[in-house]
């Protein structure tokens, strides 16, 4: 029966249906209009989380738990416009079209399996001849196969002599990293990305091995952690040493909560980070950072990791470290070869302290600060990358003139409030700090913040956030020198995890410590590409 036919002859029937059809077409309108609706409101939503993110309040909300609230505000909005596509098959189509446009390219080292999918028949319809291929549609999807174990069966074969008995040879057993234990070199470096990279306690690891049926308790891959924390901690020093050598640092420090068994709970212990990256005026030395732990935060600890380091230090206004940069001075005017220290301060600092209180009250004067220091951001964008002497001569034309119009406006208002009100401290701060604040007109290799070191201890916090506290001092030491040689991996784009691996065999297996350079991330990474373009 065909559809004319379905079409009752009677006009009472007729118009019934008329009306039935009209109100199922008005339920699907009412449905697309609402999952519309729906839709704009969530893309709302996300647009305002992204000003939070990339707007002028850039700082109202930590960056990890906005990509959370985007995330969650992404899966709705996806899940809407799946019901909408449902509900409307040429909006399906059209998405699908605008997928295929803008889905991208898949790296090409990834292996390919070809899936052919031929018609029914390859007969011709018309003459019944064989048909032969014209063109093909070919499509790219992304596809994994879940982690799979393996064990590595080593056979050591042993050989001896007919005639003679009592001769007997074998190959040596290869070096391991945990003799007589389980793991490869590879495992352990697995198990170390995930928990200092990944962010993934040992205790969630050891569930997901025994999802696979592996029993693995936390207890044996803390035992892994630590061996590999001790061969390794060699190349740490090293990288820590090189930095010390540097002639301008990073340093900041961050809590590490640490369980204090004698007392039932935790004591405060401190990361203490340096790093550098002169990669903004196009420095020569390659960036790393460098993590040490200390059991507070006094003075004491910063002096003895900047007991070597003579040069500039960018930092916040921490009385510590000016307390470091007072001694080296106070051995350089006693005649020391070695210099001094200066302190490069933050601006960022200063424009967090203005911009807490106008998020609070009306405060136009905090509103100018912050637009006065928006200014000098402007200027640092534009000469990002370009070489030191370039930088200084732009500050020097056009950051200056700036900086002398500020601090008298800052005076002026500061004699207007009380100095211990909020915006009375916040003008405060710049004013207290105005020479280390003002360091970077003169000197192009300084940052106008100290960014770049509170973004290489976001790793250290969220570590924190999922572990709660270290075990120990000594395990608080060992995230230290893991969470450095990882976070340094990243700055070169290195996957620590097949660094790990390498350089972990080749540790074990008697690397001398005299090339110990030629197994930073770095220079890793160089003799890996040169294979590369060997190999090609």
């Amino acid at each position: 029966m065909t559809d004319l036919d379905a079409i009752p002859d009677d006009p009472s029937a007729l118009r019934a249906a008329l009306l039935a059809m009209r109100a199922e077409l008005a339920a699907e309108r009412a449905l697309r209009r609402g999952l519309e609706d729906r839709n704009e409101r969530l893309q709302h939503f996300i647009r305002q989380l992204q000003r939070m993110q990339f707007g002028r309040r850039s700082e109202a909300l930590d960056p990890d738990q906005l990509n959370l609230a985007l995330e969650d505000l992404e899966q709705a909005v996806a899940e809407a416009d799946a019901e909408a596509e449902k509900a409307d098959p040429p909006r399906r189509e059209a998405r699908a079209r605008e997928r295929r446009q803008n889905r991208g390219t898949l790296p090409g080292h990834l292996p390919r399996i070809e899936v052919v999918i031929e018609p029914p028949t390859t007969i011709c319809p018309c003459c019944s001849g064989a048909m032969h291929i014209i063109g093909e549609d070919r499509s790219e999807r992304l596809d994994v196969i879940p982690m799979r174990w393996q064990v590595i069966v080593t056979r050591r074969p042993k050989y001896g002599c007919r005639a003679c008995g009592s001769a007997v040879v074998q190959a040596p057993a290869p070096p391991r990293l945990i003799e007589g234990g389980l793991p490869t070199e590879r495992l352990v470096a697995h198990v170390l990305v995930a928990k200092y990279a990944d962010h993934a306690p040992l205790y969630r690891q050891a569930q997901m091995l025994a999802r696979q049926g592996i029993a693995l308790d936390r207890s044996t891959l803390a035992s892994w952690v630590g061996t590999a924390a001790a061969e390794l901690k060699p190349l740490w020093r090293l990288l820590r040493d090189d930095l010390l050598g540097s002639a301008k640092l990073f340093v900041d420090e961050t809590p590490a909560p640490v369980l204090d068994p004698g007392r039932g709970r935790t004591k405060t212990g401190w990361f203490w980070a340096i790093a550098r990256d002169d990669r903004p005026w196009g420095g020569a030395d390659p960036p790393a950072v460098v993590f040490t732990y200390a059991p507070g935060r006094g003075h004491a600890h910063a002096a003895t990791l900047l007991k070597d380091f003579r040069g500039i230090l960018q930092t916040d206004a921490y009385a510590a470290y000016k307390a470091v940069a007072g001694a080296a001075g106070d051995e350089a005017a006693a005649g020391s070869a070695d210099g001094g220290v200066l302190l490069a301060h933050c601006w960022a600092h200063c424009r967090r302290r203005f911009y807490e209180v106008a998020q609070k009250r009306p405060a136009p004067i905090a509103h100018e600060a912050l637009r006065r220091i928006a200014a000098l951001y402007e200027i640092e964008a534009e000469i990002r990358g370009r070489p030191a002497c370039e930088r200084r001569a732009v500050r020097q034309a056009r950051t200056k003139p700036l900086l002398d119009a500020m601090r008298p406006w800052l005076e002026q208002c500061r004699a207007q409030l009380s100095k211990k009100s909020p915006l009375g401290e916040a003008i405060g701060y710049p004013l207290n700090q105005w020479e280390g604040l003002s360091l970077f007109l003169d000197d192009g290799r300084i940052e106008i913040d100290s960014n770049v070191i509170e973004r290489s201890m976001r790793p250290i916090a969220l570590n924190r956030k999922n572990a709660l506290f270290a075990g120990h001092d000594l395990g608080a030491e060992n995230w230290a020198v893991l969470a450095s040689l990882i976070e340094t991996c990243k700055w070169h784009a290195v996957n620590p995890e097949a660094w790990l691996a390498d350089v972990l065999a080749r540790l074990v297996s008697g690397w001398p410590n005299r090339r110990l350079a030629e197994l930073t991330p770095w220079a890793w990474k160089a003799e890996q590409d040169a294979l590369h373009r060997a190999a090609a």
